[in-house]
């Protein structure tokens, strides 16, 4: 099913009709239509994880996970705007006697408008019609249209009617949420006049594409891409020599996890030569299976992408997981100096179960190869507590949004202080697409200068002051209560 320009074009218009609603409503009332939206969802569960098993092949209980971190993020959305400080109430009184005389500025941040929604092959849930991108858009107050995933289009639909009704029901105008399909109806959509943002999670191509399609209309507008990521890990030699085989099984579970599938899988890790953890490894991943992947363009493109790798003259594939039906899991070494040297074939990103080990010999090697490394979401380092890496803290910290000092980078917590983002190719900008600072992305600042109190937005008056966290002539103010 495509659809078609008129189609396309009556579906925005609609959503534009609805927006000034949501732009006015006040905290409770948005928080409101956000949960009702997670309550239907979660009544819905059943038959929308059978839709998505049959179409996905992720399995009920991986599903009903994402199905409650899905709705569980719709209410921590609706947490934030009624806690309000998302909205960075700032006032500067007027003061009369500065040089030059200050007027009264008071600023704050408002929605953008009608936002396109692209959904992701690898969470049908979690990033797909009322995923994290829909949540916070809506949550910041502006109705989505999203283009749905080839991948799950029985679920998109279905997931959309429900989402729909619950908010109409709910009392949000029609044209809140609603679902285009095909790849043509994505391109327009971008490129829509009445659209005032874009949110997608994807390949970096597909996502260049309409990045590049997003800057190039006669007024761009932000697109917010989350793209390809390698996701480097550290272990240093004290950490191979404590915890070898602890380690190497924790890796072989988060590489091959959902088949290899997740964003923020471990796609590069880099070990001490000599210490045995190719071994290691190799053992762990000899009873591992991997399962089926997502879609038929990706089950093509993981043994293309294994071979391109294992083609290069420094590579080789040390161990390979069970047969089973699916992608099999598969273990590739090389060392740092040919990462350094080819990092546009060695660092090309396989999505699929599948990881590069690096071999380096010294610290040196090691931060020559990190450098080289393209933006990620997530770079981990696995060290002794008395050993020096202040170094190699900065180095990942220089190409990633997250870095942990524990456990893998699968799994990302939906909380306000989480960052899910990172240098080009992971994302576009410098925002996250997970978490309550997932909002900022589809709001601007506006300030209003020495204006009636009557004529500005409900929440700079006074009386709405007096109860909303808010910063008052440089000092941050949060109302007790």
């Amino acid at each position: 099913m495509t659809t078609t320009p008129d189609q396309l074009d009556e579906i925005v218009a609609r959503a534009r009709t609805a927006f000034p609603a949501w732009r006015d409503a006040d905290a409770a009332t948005r928080a409101r239509w956000l949960r009702a939206l997670a309550d239907a969802l979660d009544a819905a569960a059943d038959e929308l994880v059978e839709i998505a098993d049959r179409e996905t092949r992720l399995g009920g209980t991986r599903l009903r996970g994402e199905v409650a971190r899905t709705t569980g993020q719709l209410r921590l959305f609706a947490g934030v705007v009624e806690e309000g400080s998302y909205l960075e109430l700032t006032v500067d009184d007027a003061d009369p006697s500065a040089t030059p005389p200050r007027p009264e500025l008071r600023r704050l941040l408002v929605p953008l408008g009608v936002v396109a929604v692209f959904s992701a092959s690898n969470f049908p849930f979690a990033f797909s019609v009322c995923g994290g991108d829909t949540a916070s858009a809506l949550a910041a107050g502006n109705p989505v249209v999203v283009k749905a995933h080839s991948g799950h289009p029985e679920l998109s639909r279905r997931t959309a009617q429900i989402a729909a009704a619950a908010l109409e029901a709910a009392g949000a105008p029609s044209g809140s949420l609603a679902l285009v399909e095909g790849r043509a109806a994505g391109n327009a959509l971008v490129v829509h006049p009445a659209v005032r943002a874009a949110g997608f999670t994807g390949s970096v191509a597909g996502g260049r594409a309409l990045f590049d399609l997003a800057s190039g209309r006669p007024d761009p507008i932000p697109f917010y891409g989350e793209l390809g990521s390698l996701n480097p890990v550290v272990v240093t030699r004290g950490a191979a020599a404590a915890r070898r085989d602890e380690l190497a099984a924790g890796l072989v579970g988060s590489f091959t996890l959902g088949s290899g599938q997740f964003c923020t899988k471990p796609g590069v890790v880099f070990v001490p030569r000599g210490a045995g953890f190719e071994d290691a490894v190799a053992a762990q991943v000899a009873d591992a299976h991997g399962g089926p992947l997502l879609t038929d363009r990706i089950t093509e493109a993981f043994p293309e992408g294994v071979d391109r790798l294992a083609a290069d003259p420094s590579a080789t594939v040390i161990a390979h997981g069970a047969a089973s039906d699916g992608a099999r899991p598969v273990v590739i070494a090389t060392d740092a100096a040919a990462i350094a040297e080819r990092p546009d074939v060695l660092l090309e990103e396989v999505f699929g179960p599948a990881t590069l080990l690096v071999a380096y010999d010294d610290e040196e090697q090691l931060l020559r190869a990190i450098a080289a490394v393209p933006g990620s979401l997530t770079a981990t380092l696995h060290a002794e507590e008395d050993e020096e890496v202040d170094a190699l803290v900065d180095a990942l910290t220089a190409v990633a949004g997250r870095v942990l000092f524990a456990g893998w980078p699968t799994g990302v917590a939906v909380t306000w202080s989480q960052h899910h983002g990172g240098p080009w190719p992971a994302t576009t900008s410098l925002h996250t697409s997970v978490g309550a600072t997932a909002i900022r992305r589809f709001l601007r600042p506006v300030a209003y200068q020495d204006a009636p109190q009557r004529l500005l937005p409900a929440p700079l008056r006074d009386e709405a002051l007096a109860r909303l966290p808010h910063r008052r002539n440089g000092g941050l103010v949060v109302p007790r209560g």
